[in-house]
């Protein structure tokens, strides 16, 4: 049940549509997760993502960004994928530059949608690709139709700083044998020219600390030959890997309504909090009401870091799991500092001057300075444990996303990802 609940949450916020009849199932199912993880730490959640086997996440939509220079033929490179001529319904546009991010579902693939993006050229040029934000993306697909060059280097390392993979496609090859047919009549071999061009590509991505660099080459005239099949058959292996990497990294996204549900109910109990604190503020001992409001914050933040699963404990678990420092989770935690709360509970300190005040000069009860400090109690306190409440609550998804950044983790999630297939590339004549 709590797998299920998982899956219909997912495509539920990543497709945002949907007959009322499914709508209805998810919304049930979405209870259910919400139910679940509010007895459970988020922590937990990931042990539970990775336990679950493969074929759990085959209906997880996967977003591919085709990216590269302008002129590298990633709309052709599209229609090959979709089995499309570009005069044809719902090719990708040929011939003209891209200028906004363009989704085409692929027509095998399960959830799969290649986006066609706008040209990344040379970092010192500007790109437009910079107005697209790479994050929206699951997976890449380089594609290259010259030399491995800067922009192609800038490209592997934001993708790796991301933490995510890419295949890098080295387009009209075509165009490189017919000029080395021309430039080496005699001496042209087909052969020595691919097994060149590739190894021209892995030396480049090897230079950016690649591992297992995926290149295939591709060509024009025969969008279906090289090592197209390889490409499908790679793409086909590794997707339920890519799947399952999609959606671990989409956690800290769509756990946002569980912890708004949670931040909700508590929020319920702020003001009743409040008035006990000024109440208890109500003390004939100056500085009381000061102390008291730090103790009591102190034990509110203590609460909402085990409701939301941020106390020790649990953040030994999630560095644990994702093999992340517990000092580096912690350090993505705003509700940790103290000063910027210190400083508005010094506002208690006024009761606590009046109430000196009639003491050592009116020499009475300090009825004045007890209601002081009262009233700026319920006050303070109120603000106090509502933005306690509101940073616990964004820490709780500020902590979940640090976590996931681990290259270690991230490594894990494709221990077992298969190899490459080894065919036999067609070349075209």
């Amino acid at each position: 049940m709590m797998s299920q609940s998982l899956l219909n949450l997912w495509v539920l916020l990543r497709r945002g549509s949907g007959c009322h009849s499914k709508v209805k199932s998810r919304s049930t199912a979405m209870e259910e997760f919400q139910l679940t993880v509010h007895h459970e730490q988020l922590s937990n959640a990931l042990s539970v993502v990775e336990a679950k086997p493969l074929h759990y996440f085959s209906n997880v939509p996967l977003s591919v960004a085709v990216v590269g220079e302008p002129g590298s033929g990633k709309s052709s490179f599209i229609n090959s994928m979709l089995g499309k001529h570009a005069d044809e319904l719902g090719a990708a546009e040929t011939g003209i530059q891209t200028m906004k991010a363009k989704g085409y579902p692929h027509p095998t693939l399960p959830r799969v949608i290649l986006w066609d993006l706008p040209g990344r050229e040379d970092s010192a040029l500007g790109s437009c690709t910079s107005q697209v934000d790479l994050n929206r993306f699951d997976f890449f697909i380089i594609v290259g139709y010259q030399h491995f060059q800067t922009v192609h280097a800038d490209l592997v390392r934001e993708i790796g700083a991301m933490g995510k993979r890419f295949y890098f496609v080295r387009a009209k090859i075509d165009l490189d044998l017919e000029a080395s047919r021309k430039q080496q009549p005699s001496g042209y071999d087909d052969e020595k020219v691919l097994q060149w061009i590739k190894e021209d590509c892995m030396m480049g991505l090897l230079k950016e600390s690649v591992i297992d660099p995926q290149v295939f080459l591709l060509s024009n005239l025969a969008p279906r030959s090289l090592d197209f099949p390889l490409l499908l058959e790679k793409l086909q292996s590794d997707l339920l890997w890519l799947k399952r990497q999609a959606f671990v990294f989409g956690l800290p996204y769509f756990s946002a309504p569980i912890l708004e549900k949670k931040k909700a109910l508590m929020e319920g109990k702020i003001m009743l909090r409040a008035l006990h604190l000024g109440f208890l503020g109500l003390q004939p001992v100056p500085g009381f009401s000061f102390v008291v409001a730090m103790f009591l914050f102190l034990k509110f933040r203590a609460e909402c870091y085990r409701i939301f699963g941020l106390d020790n404990t649990a953040l030994a678990v999630l560095a644990r799991v994702t093999g992340k420092p517990v000092a580096v989770l912690q350090a993505a935690m705003a509700s940790r500092a103290l000063i910027p709360m210190i400083l508005w509970g010094l506002l208690n300190l006024v009761g606590a001057i009046v109430m000196i005040l009639e003491y050592g000069f009116l020499h009475c009860f300090p009825s004045m300075g007890c209601w002081v400090s009262g009233g700026s109690l319920v006050f303070t306190s109120y603000y106090m444990l509502h933005r306690c409440l509101r940073d616990v609550a964004n820490d709780t998804q500020n902590v979940l996303s640090r976590a996931l950044e681990d290259p270690l983790y991230k490594a894990k999630l494709y221990a077992s990802v298969p190899p490459a297939p080894a065919l036999q590339p067609e070349i075209p004549t």
